[in-house]
């Protein structure tokens, strides 16, 4: 049975950096019969798509308008599917991945080990992270760790194998980023998780993913609690509600204390049930919320299996996408 790897980049306005990613990336690994790179140009304003082609990737897709980096990623997922990948590697165009890591990050999927491989950037002693980002990435991963229940070491690393069991179980409704809901995913869906220390070359150039220190934890904080809301509406609402719960209960058995036990000062005592009545309702609103979206969840996870089955019928790329996908004739020749 043969097995094929795609190697996916997405990427924007990367022309200065992408030969150089491509030209990392080994042709021949053991245990793998076909590599494919496979490069999602997502609206890029220079000549990235060139510069892919002549580069040597085997695969451009082109998006026609920026539309941000998790929509990258799942055009890249959604295509390797259909091109019937057994594993995919997705790498970051700014080359801060060496590629010579690609074989050990897909050794535990091929070995059946795991579904999900993260690189793991040793945060807390990379040469190349600011002081302020190494704290960030230790504290972000730490959270992440508590709300997927995984031991992910580097949450937000992008350097990533999936095999295809958890590719096809894909799918990112965050605009912003991938790393973090898909992890979220991976926790919800049992999936087994392994990780893989690697060395991280030079940041090149600043993000362009996030403006500063504040906006990326801004974006980041915004991705995890929607990501939590959405896999966990029930806990989350619940958690919500519970202290207003308490503190509405707290206040309406304060009155009815004084009452039953004859209070002459009863009516200083009536606001508590006005407040309290307040709080315990709102509490109750919560909950019921939380209910509501549990319900959903429950439907979705029944859509998202329906997805899953669709996709397990290897299907092609749809008319009328809203991207191009368009091969490297150089490369086509030589296989």
């Amino acid at each position: 049975m043969m097995t094929k790897l795609i190697i996916q980049i997405p990427c924007y306005n990367e022309s200065e950096t992408l030969a150089e990613t491509i030209a990392d990336i080994p042709r021949s690994i053991s245990g793998i019969d076909e590599i494919v790179v496979l490069v999602v140009d997502d609206g890029s304003t220079d000549n990235t798509d060139q510069i892919a082609l002549n580069g040597g990737a085997d695969f451009v897709i082109r998006h026609r308008q920026n539309r941000g980096l998790a929509q990258a990623f799942m055009t890249g997922l959604t295509t390797a599917l259909a091109m019937e990948a057994d594993i995919i590697v997705n790498t970051d165009a700014d080359h801060q991945y060496p590629g010579r890591y690609i074989p050990a990050l897909i050794a535990p999927i091929l070995t059946g080990e795991a579904d999900l491989v993260i690189g793991d950037r040793k945060p807390g002693t990379n040469i190349h992270f600011s002081p302020i980002k190494r704290l960030l990435e230790i504290a972000g991963s730490w959270v992440l760790r508590h709300l997927s229940q995984t031991d992910a070491s580097d949450a937000p690393s992008g350097f990533r194998a999936y095999s295809r069991y958890a590719a096809l179980r894909m799918n990112v409704y965050n605009w912003y980023s991938y790393t973090l809901e898909t992890l979220i995913q991976v926790g919800r869906e049992r999936m087994a998780l392994a990780h893989i220390p690697i060395d991280t070359n030079p940041v090149m150039r600043p993000s362009r993913l996030h403006k500063g220190i504040l906006n990326f934890i801004w974006r980041q904080s915004g991705a995890i609690v929607r990501s939590y809301i959405l896999y966990q509406p029930l806990r989350s609402f619940s958690l919500l509600g519970l202290p207003f719960l308490l503190v509405g209960a707290f206040l309406i058995t304060r009155f009815l204390f004084f009452y039953l036990t004859g209070d002459t000062g009863l009516s200083r005592h009536v606001q508590s049930v006005s407040i309290g009545g307040t709080f315990f309702i709102f509490g109750v609103i919560l909950i019921f919320l939380g209910l509501l979206g549990d319900a959903i969840r429950a439907n979705r996870k029944i859509i998202e299996e329906i997805l899953v089955r669709l996709r397990e019928k290897k299907y092609g790329i749809p008319d009328g996408s809203d991207f191009e996908i368009y091969g490297n004739p150089i490369s086509q020749k030589k296989k």
